[in-house]
């Protein structure tokens, strides 16, 4: 393994971790790591990894919004409960890293449904708003490994 493939390797498994920790364009950079190695080794082979993970990648982010939001659809939350919720998780970013994220998205998801639904259904919703988010992450999670997987399988080809 050349220390090209070794910094690409750490690199996609940053963008991994920040699928899990969104302070990092996860998915980006795993793609931009993908083409770094595509462009320095070159070739149909190369190409055609880099055109695989780039397509799994873009499915998963077009699946990661589509299923999670068709859920919350069912559940009859409003896109504008999320939108509190990850103004507020922005703000509570910053007032508490890392974590506050989530706190700040759970207070805004839970404030917006009880000022929509009352205090008796609020948190229902909001697990169903938690259930979609975690939803959401996994299928960008999944989409990062399986690119990951393709590249790792075109290192192993070339």
């Amino acid at each position: 393994m050349s220390l090209l493939e070794v910094i690409v390797a750490v690199a996609i498994a940053i963008g991994i971790v920040g699928v899990l920790v969104p302070v990092l364009p996860g998915t980006l950079l795993v793609l931009a790591a993908v083409l770094v190695w595509t462009v320095d080794v070159g070739g149909s082979t190369a190409w055609i990894v880099f055109a695989v993970a780039t397509a799994v990648l873009a499915l998963g982010a077009v699946v990661k919004y589509a299923v999670p939001g068709r859920r919350l659809q069912d559940a009859g939350i409003p896109s504008s409960t999320l939108v509190v919720g990850g103004v507020l998780g922005f703000v509570g970013f910053f007032v508490v890293p890392v974590v506050g994220l989530l706190l700040g998205f759970v207070l805004g998801v839970y404030l917006a449904e009880q000022r929509r639904v009352g205090a008796g259904a609020a948190w229902p919703s909001t697990v169903h708003a938690l259930k979609a988010a975690g939803l959401s992450i996994l299928i960008e999670l999944l989409a990062a490994l399986l690119a990951a997987a393709t590249w790792a399988v075109g290192v192993v080809v070339t």
